[in-house]
């Protein structure tokens, strides 16, 4: 079955698309984790992907599925760090001028990449109105063509591609995977691709901190609801999901799992030390996921998504 339009297809010719300018990243594994968890895990570390995070796949293909004409206008978007470094990074590959509108408090690092790969960067108050004050003033003077972050099918075939990876790279079936979820695109493409890649065997878990735990609300309710409070490290997942994302999570995700600010800094530093790899907070928050369910997950074949590693150095949580 095609969801929204979002088929097997369209998935496989984005990974086409995209193949040219991404990592395709190893599956690795830890025997620390294994038993730890008593499932046999398979790590899927998108934070070895090119600008640190899956979000370069959903980026690059929403830019590539743009029409010379639009490409000429320029390209927008507003984000706290990684879509605005995969749109930047995007911009820079065709040679079109990006403008990004950012959080004034967006970490250090991601601000400094996104200028890296030459986008302008204009900043505002973190608040989803203020983002999208921003993008309209500077689109009423330039007529960029917005990328959205995570609420538009091109991002989300591309973030597919993640999932659909792990599946053939697997040398097993899996009896689960687990995926952050801020506005829903890497989750919801998730989902399709465990239908689509995984023959609907495989159960799709999405992993929320308490501090955002907007998606929970939504997944349950059926419509976009926002988080009781906002207060969480994991800066990547504080956006509500759309009208696009929800109904596809809705459709293919068993359940949302949430996990507090201490599991994800304890996840976090257990991927470091046991893993030797650098994860950022919202990259952490699947593995924190997998650690407190433990006895949900025991004895099965579980893919776990790091989904980014672009932390800033000076203020780590441990």
């Amino acid at each position: 079955m095609e969801y929204l339009a979002i088929g097997k297809k369209e998935i496989e010719n984005a990974h086409q698309r995209i193949k040219p300018y991404i990592h395709r990243t190893n599956l690795l594994s830890s025997g620390f984790f294994d038993n730890l968890t008593g499932a046999h895990v398979y790590f899927k570390p998108e934070n070895f992907q090119k600008i640190g995070a899956f979000k370069a796949r959903g980026g690059i293909n929403a830019v590539l599925n743009l029409t010379k004409e639009e490409q000429s206008c320029g390209i927008i978007t507003h984000s706290s760090g990684n879509h605005a470094q995969a749109v930047a990074y995007a911009a820079s590959i065709m040679g079109v001028r990006c403008w990004i509108v950012m959080p004034k408090n967006a970490p250090k690092v991601k601000i400094e990449a996104v200028r890296g790969y030459g986008a302008e960067i204009t900043f505002c108050e973190n608040t989803l109105e203020a983002r999208e004050s921003g993008v309209k003033s500077i689109q009423n003077k330039t007529n960029a063509i917005f990328i959205h972050p995570f609420n538009d099918r091109h991002v989300i075939a591309g973030q597919a591609t993640a999932a659909k990876e792990v599946f053939e790279d697997c040398e097993e079936p899996l009896d689960a995977i687990i995926a952050p979820v801020g506005g829903g695109g890497l989750l919801s493409g998730t989902g399709l691709s465990a239908r689509l890649f995984s023959n609907n065997s495989t159960k799709v878990y999405g992993a929320e901190p308490e501090g955002a735990a907007d998606a929970v609300l939504s997944f349950k309710s059926g419509r976009i609801e926002k988080a009781p409070f906002v207060n969480t490290i994991a800066d990547g997942l504080l956006t509500n999901l759309g009208d696009i994302t929800l109904p596809i999570i809705r459709e293919t995700v068993s359940d949302i799992l949430l996990v507090n600010d201490d599991e994800i800094v304890e996840a976090m530093r257990l991927i470091w030390e046991r893993m030797k790899i650098i994860v950022e907070p919202s990259g952490a928050v699947s593995t924190a996921v997998l650690i407190k369910n433990r006895s949900l997950f025991s004895g099965s074949k579980v893919g776990v998504i790091i989904s980014g590693g672009n932390v800033d150095l000076g203020k780590l949580p441990f």
